[in-house]
């Protein structure tokens, strides 16, 4: 059977808490701010499961420069709050949310084989990092080591995500040791 959660969309992350009364600071992770952190709706928590709390609802939002500051139902004090910090908000897609070709979200890429043109193995995707200069792709060696790849059109030059694998053209020296 099919989760449904699977299918939900990376909406922010907690960054830290607010505060007293568990304000969350949280990192928007969507083109869809207003319809995704107004009063009412319903955000699942992923990474961080807080007394029960894998559900939060939202009361009010409001901008503090490029983050938000999130008041949620079932959070009232600074230390429950502080407890979801890195956790991930997530949420269905929206009617009005259409899937883009070139847009990925990260549930999508976790787990997907990386190899080279010719299908050389690199390795295996096992996270996405979100940073200021861009997203990297975490991907786990098959000697059991890690390299950072950015998430950049001329060196992921494939998404195959029904097949499964990511296509690699990297420049000289990315993947050494």
């Amino acid at each position: 059977m099919r989760d449904a959660a699977s299918d939900d969309r990376v909406v922010g992350r907690v960054v830290k808490a607010h505060g007293l009364r568990g304000e969350l600071v949280v990192e928007p992770r969507t083109d869809h701010v207003d319809a995704r952190f107004t009063p009412g709706v319903v955000l699942s928590v992923r990474g961080r499961r807080v007394s029960g709390a894998g559900q939060l609802t939202v009361v009010a939002a409001r901008r503090h420069g490029e983050r938000l500051l999130v008041t949620v139902e079932e959070i009232t004090d600074r230390d429950t709050a502080e407890a979801l910090r890195t956790a991930e908000l997530t949420a269905p897609p929206l009617a009005e949310e259409p899937d883009d070709p070139d847009e990925f979200h990260d549930h999508q890429l976790e787990g997907l084989a990386v190899v080279l043109a010719d299908d050389t193995a690199v390795g295996t995707v096992t996270d996405v990092l979100h940073g200021a200069g861009g997203e990297l792709l975490a991907v786990r060696r098959p000697d059991g080591g890690e390299v950072l790849i950015p998430f950049v059109a001329a060196i992921v030059t494939q998404v195959d995500v029904p097949g499964g694998r990511l296509v690699l053209d990297p420049p000289e020296g990315l993947l050494e040791d």
